[in-house]
């Protein structure tokens, strides 16, 4: 399963459109839903926006490192990140939505201001990853549309833009194939017919089949497997969280 490589600019203007159906979307809730559970264990709806809006300006800062040369960390440090977003999660709907345009603003800025050959410097993530900073829109989009989806405000895997979850799938596959960590699972994706293999390098016993947003969602923690069929009838594997 080949990965696609970073398309800064189209990746900028997926960023763009997401983030505006994420704000369209969130905006009708009533004031209340804020406080409620999202679909990520122990976070609110709050705390996932306040999180959005600070991984925006964590995007910011890896472009700014990127641009000028200076080492610009994602977050000043864990503590600092946990306490932003738990410090914004209680504000009103409408100041987390003016929040998140006012990030999503400044990073597209920064996206305009980066000069080409900037695109190929090392930045760090937060996991201690590094990349290249062409990828940094493209991690921002997988934040905001996974996101969306963990607000359990009626947005599900199935409405992730096809071109997105063609992607992003062949990116986890790559990162799941020869995990040892990860009993060896054969996915077969109905919508193209592909088929790869995740886990531990051996020969798989198990084989998973469904469409690409079925696999995807499981794949990536998004759901527990439903619209996916499992040859032979055994439980799926547990899965690593992304990082």
């Amino acid at each position: 399963m080949s990965v696609q490589r970073p398309d800064p600019d189209g990746d900028a203007a997926a960023v763009h459109e997401a983030t505006g159906l994420l704000i369209q979307t969130a905006s009708v809730l009533p004031a209340s839903a804020i406080a409620e559970p999202s679909l990520l264990a122990g976070w609110t709806r709050g705390h996932v926006l306040a999180h959005l809006a600070r991984n925006a300006d964590a995007c910011t800062n890896l472009l700014t490192w990127a641009r000028t040369g200076i080492e610009t960390p994602m977050y000043p440090s864990a503590e600092i990140r946990d306490k932003d977003i738990e410090d914004g999660a209680g504000r009103p709907l409408t100041d987390q939505l003016d929040d998140l345009r006012i990030s999503a603003d400044r990073l597209a800025i920064a996206i305009e201001e980066t000069p080409a050959q900037a695109w190929a410097a090392q930045v760090t993530m937060r996991s201690g990853q590094v990349i290249a900073a062409a990828e940094v829109p493209w991690r921002r989009l997988v934040e905001v549309l996974f996101h969306h989806i963990d607000l359990g405000i009626g947005y599900t895997c199935d409405q992730l833009p096809p071109d997105f979850a063609a992607r992003e799938l062949a990116s986890l596959v790559d990162g799941l194939s020869g995990h040892e960590g990860i009993a060896p699972v054969r996915l077969h994706e109905t919508d193209s017919g592909e088929k790869w293999d995740i886990g531990a390098a051996n020969e798989p016993d198990l084989t998973v089949t469904g469409r690409r947003s079925a696999l995807l969602g499981w794949v990536s923690g998004r759901s527990s497997g439903g619209g996916l069929t499992v040859q032979p009838d055994l439980p799926l594997p547990a899965l690593p969280p992304l990082s």
